[in-house]
């Protein structure tokens, strides 16, 4: 895939990412600690969660990608296919679902998050899926502005309330 980042490859992720993306994904759990406070920020709690995200794009037919630049993993997004519920007229319950996205702390805003959106565009595409749709934490406004540069508009308002 031609990236926006010029020495950016963009590729299916293989076994040897592995400890990358736990890397990874414990960056992304410290990250939105400090917005939500609810993540496990434990290296076990990375490994955990990318074991989920595995099993995610599996069952989905879906793809966890990375982004790489000289040989090193930078950033990943999981990509799954997904379906809405009957709520949902029949020709838009299908679905992409970016689960998961990070980029490396370094190489933020560079365009590595929007080549990793566009190959996940495509791939969905490909697949014929009417929507792609993603998730941002609260807090995050630099992603969210991203986002909405890229042409990805409200949907729904999760909202959470302590029981405890």
């Amino acid at each position: 895939m031609a990236a926006i980042v010029p020495d950016l490859t963009i590729r299916p992720a293989t076994p040897a990412d592995r400890a990358a993306l736990d890397e990874q994904e414990l960056g992304l759990n410290l990250f939105e600690n400090a917005l939500v406070g609810d993540r496990n920020i434990t290296p076990a709690g990375g490994v955990a969660a990318m074991d989920k995200l595995h099993q995610r794009a599996e069952d989905s037919q879906g793809v966890v990608l990375v982004g790489e630049i000289g040989g090193a993993v930078i950033a990943h997004l999981v990509l799954t296919f997904e379906r809405f519920g009957p709520y949902v007229r029949e020709d838009l319950r299908s679905y992409a679902l970016v689960a998961d996205l990070f980029v490396r702390e370094p190489h933020r805003g560079q365009g590595i998050g929007r080549s990793l959106i566009a190959e996940a565009e495509r791939r969905a595409i490909e697949r014929g899926m009417p929507r792609i749709v993603l998730g941002v934490v609260h807090g995050n406004h630099a992603a969210e502005r991203s986002y909405r540069r890229q042409g990805f508009r409200d949907y729904v308002l999760e909202m959470v309330k302590d029981l405890t």
